[in-house]
């Protein structure tokens, strides 16, 4: 492609892709499906005018949206949130991971496209939208509730566990030839990973002192430089490039200039994010879609069943009543940002070509069901009363969780600092910088789409 060519594909597609997202911002949908939809009907497998005939030449401005998306996660990341939250916020997240990541895990077997498959599979079905998410609650004017502090507070106990996810799925897929290597892979992966959590833990100071300055272009060229270098030394040792950017969004976020440089990238990762969903669309063809759709839609029929089931069990441990545990049911339901980055490992990684169709897919559906699952939940509430009645007595109004009493338990809410860090991180939606609850907001791609 050459350099005029390549000029007006960006402007084509920046200017597609924000013409889509503000049209389906009127009706309530998300950003991160309407991105990709734009990928899709400009990609080179949809008839009509092609933008890009090759989703290969915006594979470095991708891999830059992705480094970006994960730079600022662990940006807003915080370790504190979680201890703050206490061992049932742990047993909430865990509760949440084991139903619906052993669900994707079985559901990939299932599939019989292969181990390794399966293994991203569980990842695709196991983790939600923190992007998609928290528009989901700003919207529904429910970020200030207390069972929505549970809710983030399960956002960063995914955050967690993707990071380390990755970590061990990245020598899996990547083609290692037996245990040992297997083992020698993923030993330098979490040694890797090692080295940059104590850095966050311990070395903060000493980062702090070399990246201060109050030109804001030295700051920005500064945090930009670090965190694509260690995504590419990531990238080496084998380690999934985003969770190197990652780990350095944590070690910058204890430093002083933590909160400018949040607030700096927020343009940055906007608009490069926006090319890594676009891309994705690229790769895409919709023919593929159609071929999956069976899988497709019994992937989120599973999804909706076990995030109720989830739900209903986290909000018997925090003793919630129906109408709160309603809402933790249908709000997590939405997928994004996580997913469409495991697409892009399986494909890099050359698994089955069923497997980005099939996401592509799965994440279109989920993503717009999400918001409308979660604005009836009004409608399962009733449900779990009325079961309730049935099962403990016309006089006792309890969930179908086992007699979960109405109304909110306030010693069972998880601490506020949750809510004000997975809202700031998560709220990376369509708004663009929407504040969420206390704290910087970002729009949809962040996400993540935690």
């Amino acid at each position: 492609m050459g350099h005029a060519d390549t000029l007006l594909a960006m402007g084509g597609a920046f200017l597609a892709a924000a013409f889509l997202a503000r049209l389906g911002g009127r009706i309530g949908l998300p950003t991160i499906p309407l991105f990709m939809l734009a990928g899709i009907l400009l990609g080179p497998h949809t008839p009509g005018f092609v933008l890009v005939k090759d989703a290969h030449d915006f594979e470095m401005l991708s891999a830059l949206g992705l480094v970006l998306l994960l730079f600022y996660l662990g940006l807003e990341f915080h370790l504190d949130d979680l201890k703050a939250g206490g061992k049932r916020l742990l047993t909430a997240g865990g509760v949440y991971l084991l139903l619906n990541v052993g669900a994707g895990l079985a559901f990939g077997f299932v599939l019989g496209w292969g181990l390794r498959e399966a293994l991203v599979l569980a990842g695709v079905l196991g983790i939600s939208s923190s992007a998609i998410v928290t528009k989901i609650l700003i919207d529904l004017g429910r970020i200030g509730r207390p069972e929505t502090r549970l809710i983030l507070g399960v956002i960063v106990v995914e955050d967690i566990f993707l990071a380390l996810y990755l970590a061990a799925l990245q020598p899996i897929i990547s083609g290692a030839h037996g245990a040992w290597d297997i083992a020698l892979q993923a030993g330098k992966a979490f040694g890797f990973l090692l080295v940059l959590a104590a850095a966050a833990r311990y070395g903060t100071r000493l980062v702090g002192r070399l990246i201060a300055t109050r030109d804001n272009e030295l700051l920005v060229i500064s945090f930009l430089g670090a965190a694509v270098l260690v995504a590419g030394v990531s990238e080496v040792l084998g380690v999934a490039d985003a969770i190197g950017a990652f780990m350095v969004g944590l070690i910058l976020a204890g430093t002083p200039s933590g909160p400018r440089i949040r607030e700096l990238v927020h343009p940055l990762r906007d608009a490069f994010a926006a090319i890594f969903f676009f891309a994705f669309g690229l790769a895409i063809d919709p023919g593929d879609i159609a071929s999956v759709a069976g899988p497709v839609a019994a992937a989120a029929a599973l999804t909706v069943v076990m995030n109720v089931i989830a739900g209903l069990c986290v909000a018997r441990v925090y003793r919630y009543g129906s109408e709160q545990a309603a809402e933790i049911a249908t709000t997590l339901v939405a997928r994004g940002e996580f997913a469409l980055i495991l697409a892009a490992m399986a494909a890099g990684a050359g698994l089955d070509g069923r497997l980005a169709p099939f996401i592509a897919g799965y994440v279109l559906v989920l993503a717009v069901l999400g918001p409308i699952v979660a604005g009836q939940s009004h409608v399962l509430a009733g449900a779990l009363r009325a079961a309730g009645r049935l099962l403990g007595g016309a006089g006792k109004p309890a969930s179908v969780a086992g007699g979960l009493p109405d109304g909110d338990a306030a010693a069972g809410e998880p601490p506020a600092a949750v809510s004000s860090r997975a809202s700031a991180s998560a709220s990376a939606s369509a708004a663009g910088s929407a504040s969420a609850a206390a704290s910087s907001s970002a729009s949809e791609p962040a996400d993540a789409e935690r």
